[in-house]
């Protein structure tokens, strides 16, 4: 199934799930009714629809198939939020080497060019720093907490933060967690996963390059309203047959800024799972992101965002995931 969350004429949000090559959506709770006259706890929520477990998802599965027709929607009438909005919690791991290459190649450049021989700069610039991040990352994986709250889908647009100049998308791929568990292994954690999206996580690189050097992890870099963009649905992990080998592409303004590929993956979310669930719980619905692809992101090519710029990122079998960006006067 694709699910996603939308908006009904009243102001609630509902669980429902593509159909028609994503032009249409049905209403679960509202199709339950039209075939069985009764309502399913299960259908509140995406995430109640995950956390009662297969049989729900099932249930969920044969009211898409049957799609009554009044409780299917065109896709052009509702707003889409993000698939869980907010989630239980967010981790944001980095597993493509690529994308931390390029962007600490970028960033020595940049502050190469202040300098009077820029090359000469970037041949003496020391990168004991960089070098150790990624002998980090190959060691193991590594991750931050980002502000779930941030969360937003599609249909809402991302609000230039006023302290930033210099505004970047990130594409990355999502898992949802499905079951719940603690010390899980690397062999069971397939089992664990709920599904897919599509996850742009904005990011102010003026402010990340100033607080990065106390050693804590991204903070207003990263944490904005409207700043953690996911959708447009979560497309059901029977649905994809090998989630290790999706082409990735970004566009801004209908321009192809980068692409690559979840085949370069260095840390898969089997290992994520793993690692992160050593003696700590994961919760059904929380969010593991797979950090930036290479090519993911405009810092990597030394490109920034503009005002009502379109950022749209594509990941195959999952969709289009597209966003403006609007800065307030």
């Amino acid at each position: 199934m694709r699910l996603v969350t939308f908006i009904d004429s009243d102001g609630r949000p509902r669980a429902g799930a593509f159909i028609d090559n994503d032009q249409a959506v049905v209403d679960l709770q509202g199709a339950s009714l039209a075939v069985s006259q009764k309502e399913h706890m299960a259908f509140t929520s995406v995430l109640a629809l995950l956390e009662a477990g297969d049989d729900a998802l099932n249930q969920a599965k044969a009211l898409v198939a049957k799609a009554p027709s009044a409780a299917v929607l065109q896709r052009s009438n509702v707003k889409l939020l993000a698939p869980i909005q907010p989630p239980p919690q967010i981790r944001d791991c980095s597993c493509f080497e690529l994308h931390l290459q390029q962007c600490y190649e970028s960033a020595r450049r940049a502050k190469a060019s202040r300098a009077a021989d820029p090359e000469a700069a970037l041949r003496d610039m020391d990168t004991s720093e960089d070098d150790r991040v990624l002998e980090t990352f190959n060691r193991q994986p590594i991750y931050y907490k980002a502000n779930r709250f941030a969360v937003i889908g599609p249909d809402e647009p991302v609000i230039w933060p006023s302290y930033s100049r210099l505004m970047d998308f990130e594409l990355e791929l999502a898992c949802y967690i499905g079951k719940g568990g603690k010390n899980i292994s690397r062999d069971q954690a397939r089992a664990h996963i709920a599904g897919f999206t599509i996850f742009n996580d904005m990011s102010a690189r003026d402010a990340q390059g100033r607080e990065m050097p106390g050693k804590l992890g991204p903070a207003k870099g990263k944490d904005f309203d409207t700043g953690n963009v996911m959708g447009p649905c979560l497309v059901t992990a029977d649905e994809i047959e090998d989630p290790y080998n999706l082409t990735m592409v970004a566009r801004v303004n209908g321009e192809e800024w980068g692409r690559g590929s979840t085949a370069d993956m260095r840390w898969q979310f089997e290992d994520l799972i793993e690692h992160i669930s050593r003696d700590e719980t994961l919760y059904t619905g929380e969010v593991l992101g797979s950090g930036t692809v290479g090519n993911g992101c405009g810092l990597e090519h030394l490109r920034y965002l503009k005002p009502n710029d379109v950022v749209e990122l594509e990941i195959e079998q999952i969709g289009i995931l597209a966003s403006q960006i609007i800065k307030a006067e």
